[in-house]
């Protein structure tokens, strides 16, 4: 799949004086099944997490606190995402390279998947994933 199939969803906003409620829901908001739902959290001061690709997974990326940048690669083209708001979320199609970095301190990145957890599924050497999309 193309780079430009990724892209960042608004999710429904409902305010109130008391606070804010946002919700997901799946092949509705995002389009897929939610079948894995995990976070990352106490990320240290210039770490990042990813470098890898996934075969078939969906994932729907959220900043619940906080704020980092996600970097999508498709092979040919990059394209980096700053997420800072828990009404919007990322969409990353199966094939992209993803990188997280540049995590601001206290913040928590929602990930929604569309299956279960499958080593199976994850290509972590980029030169292998670089020979896959680029043949």
């Amino acid at each position: 799949m193309p780079l430009k199939d990724c892209r960042i969803i608004e999710l429904p906003k409902l305010t109130d004086v008391r606070g804010n409620l946002t919700f997901v829901e799946g092949q509705n908001h995002v389009p897929f099944d939610i079948r894995r739902v995990y976070y990352l959290y106490d990320v240290p001061g210039g770490a990042d997490r990813g470098e890898h690709a996934h075969y078939k997974l969906e994932q729907f990326i959220v900043s619940m606190s906080g704020s980092f940048d996600v970097l999508l690669s498709d092979g040919v083209e990059e394209k980096r995402f700053h997420l800072n708001r828990s009404y919007y979320g990322l969409y990353v199609c199966p094939m992209m390279w993803r990188y997280l970095d540049n995590f601001s301190s206290g913040a928590v990145c929602l990930v929604l998947a569309s299956e279960p957890y499958d080593e199976a599924d994850y290509i972590r050497d980029k030169d292998t994933y670089l020979e896959l999309v680029n043949p």
